[in-house]
């Protein structure tokens, strides 16, 4: 199969067993095994890859892109930022809207998708809505457990209805999985 574009989708920092601690060997294992999942993916034929403009995976995500942009074998990966709505980190602290505003301005291109007139929840789900709708593979960073309700959650049963082949990632274990297309 021939890809060229991925969405990427994964969870916030408070759902992992690490939280916010970049630093910890489970999120090292995590970041690493994204990054193999990236290079996999490009050789693939993906080189447009859309990310959610999220803490965590989103972010994680776009700091791997670009640096993979850096190396002459990578030159023509393209990040694409898909925001929910103009703002949506005005709470984050200082060195995450620091760490976002990287991304943006070195992305080759920056979607706001929602609009001031829709309430956050329909924003993140057109935003995430949007990047599926775009991509022709998804790698979500996503436990597959039922029970727990969340964005990615989402996005992944989105995608699995418009029959996107999915690259999972287990959150805790870095585990890769590849989920079958559709329900």
């Amino acid at each position: 199969m021939h890809y060229e574009t991925c969405a990427i989708t994964g969870h916030r920092p408070s759902r992992f067993k690490w939280k916010y601690n970049e630093n910890n060997n489970g999120c090292r294992r995590l970041k690493k095994r994204l990054r193999e999942q990236i290079i996999w993916l490009y050789e693939q034929g993906v080189r447009r890859f859309y990310v959610g403009g999220a803490l965590g995976v989103d972010l994680w995500c776009g700091e791997i892109l670009l640096r993979l942009k850096e190396q002459e074998a990578y030159r023509d990966i393209a990040l694409v930022l898909a925001l929910p709505f103009q703002g949506h980190d005005v709470a984050w602290d200082e060195r995450s809207r620091r760490r976002m505003a990287f991304l943006i301005r070195h992305s080759a291109e920056t979607v706001t998708v929602g609009t001031e007139d829709q309430t956050p929840a329909v924003n993140y789900r057109r935003r995430n809505e949007y990047m599926v709708d775009h991509a022709d593979i998804l790698l979500a960073v996503y436990d597959d457990d039922r029970s727990i309700r969340s964005g990615t959650g989402i996005t992944v049963h989105y995608a699995r209805k418009r029959r996107l082949p999915i690259l999972l990632i287990h959150p805790d274990t870095a585990q890769v999985a590849v989920l079958p297309q559709g329900d």
